[in-house]
């Protein structure tokens, strides 16, 4: 197993740790969605609820904040036991400024997830920039036609003083 592999494992067991849930800030798109099971469903907070496409694949989640953000890793919050062929089984996780430059950072293939999935955008231990993150969930379980995805949650590196390379610069930090 090699390194991001045992990364992956130990985000699907305990979480982001200590990173902001950046998506918030994100303005929230879907490819299609049934009459009231969309893009609130994704975010509402409730893992009872879930987005559920309407239509071919891929099927797509877009998140775009008015600025470049540091991504480190997407939540997925997934339910086999209950959504079977709805649930996705390989996800591409994309980036970029714009819808024209888009580029695949990662390929994820899920077996039966449970609970929440932790997918690391990072690479070579750096955060991925970006405007648009785009979640294409390419197939499902079953080969299943529509998808059930529970919640979403976009993360970023810890904000702090951590963030600061030196004490010179730490001090410089907070308003008085």
């Amino acid at each position: 197993m090699n390194s991001t592999d045992e990364w992956l494992d130990s985000r699907r067991k305990e979480g982001p740790g200590d990173g902001v849930e950046i998506g918030k800030y994100a303005t929230w798109a879907v490819s299609t969605a049934k009459h009231g099971n969309g893009v609130h469903q994704l975010r509402d907070g409730n893992e009872g609820t879930f987005w559920q496409s309407d239509g071919t694949q891929p099927h797509l989640i877009d998140v775009q904040w008015n600025k470049t953000m540091k991504v480190t890793c997407i939540g997925l919050c997934l339910e086999y036991s209950i959504d079977e062929s709805y649930t996705p089984k390989k996800i591409i996780l994309r980036a970029g400024n714009t819808y024209h430059d888009l580029q695949d950072i990662s390929t994820h293939d899920l077996t039966e997830p449970e609970g929440w999935i932790w997918l690391p955008t990072t690479h070579g231990g750096h955060c991925t920039y970006a405007s648009l993150v785009q979640i294409a969930i390419q197939e499902n379980h079953q080969n299943g036609r529509d998808t059930h995805i529970r919640q979403v949650k976009v993360m970023g590196p810890p904000l702090g003083l951590d963030s600061f390379s030196t004490l010179e610069l730490s001090q410089h930090a907070t308003l008085r």
